[in-house]
């Protein structure tokens, strides 16, 4: 299976065919004079990558959950049953519809405006609950240098303050974030091709089949959450497709280079620390690394370590915040938002409300703790992938008139079982929640049902502007 292959193109449609979808529904994109430049191809690959991952800070607690072995091969394994289907999807609906809202666009389009609406509610909020975990795993690094940030009013300062300055970073524009992510990337990556690289003298190969020590029982739980964790994400990106230079052939190529760099980021850094370096399974917890290249080098790899995570953070902010801020411009931009929310800055032409309104409920979430929202956001976004491989279907099979730049190269019988494995496995993580989850995740639910009703009540008495969209049902 290849993400770079092309469909040919189906012929004209007739007078009484339905025109292609790009027609039906506003493709937004950055048009005014401040959008000159737009995301090319290498600062797309970063953005994506950390959309996903931002390197192998936080894989630790696989090993800690079941045992090395288990944890190579989950990290070797699951991509291929969950990030390339998810990457796959990503790079045929962005390309059939290049516009700002991404899966929100296709599941409007699959199902209606509700479902639509339904779909933004969960990854939105999936979404900030992610971001809101990114400065708190950058303070946790941090407080390994500076032990003033572990605890009380400094911690919570440094919480506070570090987001609000990200989100300014944020506002400046797409652009500067992409190449901020490219530098991100190197630098973070950096420390552990380095470690990978010194550690290969130190590699005993036996260590990688142990599957645990003895009287450590298996927490299947966290195994699979940190798996799901590290390795989603990937059709956030869909949400920025209107700010992209030729989405239609940039979106593919981006993704393949994504899912490699993704992949290799993981498993070299893990299989050279759990070759190398015997500890007590118990430690392997988030941050670990940065003890492990001590071990394996000193001091002074472990600070590089703990530095590239603070500015791994700082990417994973970033790429998921101006996800979750075009999300808005694109929701809005299709009716389902009032038009308030697509404005945009006159100086950067970014969402500049989208971005205010994540970032002040990302601010909110961040004092939760760090536990709670991985499961949280785990929760909202395997409804909102369910939901998204139901649009993927529905749409290759109800509308196959649609031009599809990029086709997932599969016939539909092979696209369910596509979609049925990753599913499944959505399924399983959500029956492992805890009951607060559960509580919590319905709560936003019906938070958001309740939203689209207020918004289509206000819409029909006139309270709030809207902009107006073809087939309009909202």
């Amino acid at each position: 299976m290849t993400i770079l292959s092309e469909e040919t193109q189906p012929p004209p449609p007739s007078a009484t065919s339905p025109p292609p979808l790009q027609q039906e529904l506003p493709i937004t994109t950055a048009t005014t004079s401040a959008a000159k430049k737009k995301l090319t191809l290498i600062p797309l690959i970063f953005l994506i990558y950390f959309e996903v991952a931002g390197g192998p800070y936080g894989e630790e607690p696989a090993v800690q959950a079941a045992g090395p072995l288990f944890a190579i091969l989950g990290f070797l394994i699951f991509p291929f049953i969950w990030s390339i289907p998810e990457a796959l999807i990503t790079a045929e609906l962005s390309t059939a519809f290049p516009g700002n809202g991404g899966f929100v666009i296709w599941a409007d389009r699959a199902f209606g405006p509700f479902f639509g609406s339904l779909m933004g509610t969960w990854k939105f909020l999936s979404g900030v609950i992610n971001i809101a975990a990114f400065p708190a795993l950058c303070i946790d690094y941090l407080k390994r240098i500076f032990p003033i940030f572990a605890s009380g009013l400094p911690r919570q300062l440094a919480l506070l303050i570090s987001t609000v300055l990200l989100a300014f970073v944020n506002f400046t524009g797409l652009n500067i974030v992409g190449y901020f992510a490219v530098a991100l990337g190197v630098i973070s990556l950096a420390p552990f091709i380095v470690m990978s690289a010194i550690a290969i003298p130190q590699v005993q190969p036996h260590r990688w089949i142990s599957l645990g020590q003895k009287g450590m029982k298996k927490d299947w739980t966290l195994f699979f959450n940190t798996l799901f964790w590290n390795l989603n994400f990937w059709d956030n990106v869909s949400t920025m497709a209107g700010e992209v230079e030729n989405p239609k052939k940039t979106f593919p190529l981006a993704l393949f280079c994504a899912v490699i760099l993704t992949c290799l980021g993981y498993l070299i850094p893990l299989v050279a620390v759990t070759g190398a370096v015997v500890v007590d399974q118990s430690k392997w917890e988030a941050g670990f690394m940065a003890d492990a290249a001590k071990t394996i080098s000193g001091s002074w790899l472990k600070f590089w370590i703990e530095i590239g995570a603070v500015l791994s953070g700082i990417g994973l902010f970033e790429a998921q915040l101006s996800s979750s801020g075009y999300q808005l411009l694109g929701m809005a931009d299709l009716g389902l938002l009032p038009k308030f929310f697509a404005l945009r800055s006159k100086w950067f032409n970014t969402p500049w409300v989208g971005i205010l309104m994540s970032t002040l409920i990302a601010i909110g979430v961040s004092y939760m703790s760090y536990t709670d929202i991985v499961a949280s956001a785990n929760f909202l976004y395997s409804l909102g992938m369910l939901l998204e491989f139901s649009s993927f279907l529905w749409l290759r099979w109800k509308s196959p008139q649609i031009r599809r730049p990029y086709r997932v190269p599969l016939r539909i019988p092979a696209l369910i079982i596509m979609c049925l494995v990753p599913s499944c496995f959505l399924v399983f993580i959500m029956a492992i929640a805890t009951k607060t989850v559960y509580m919590v995740s319905g709560l936003m639910t019906l938070g958001g049902i309740g939203w689209f009703f207020l918004m289509k009540f206000c819409k029909s008495k006139g309270f709030l502007h809207f902009k107006r969209v073809m087939n309009e049902e909202l």
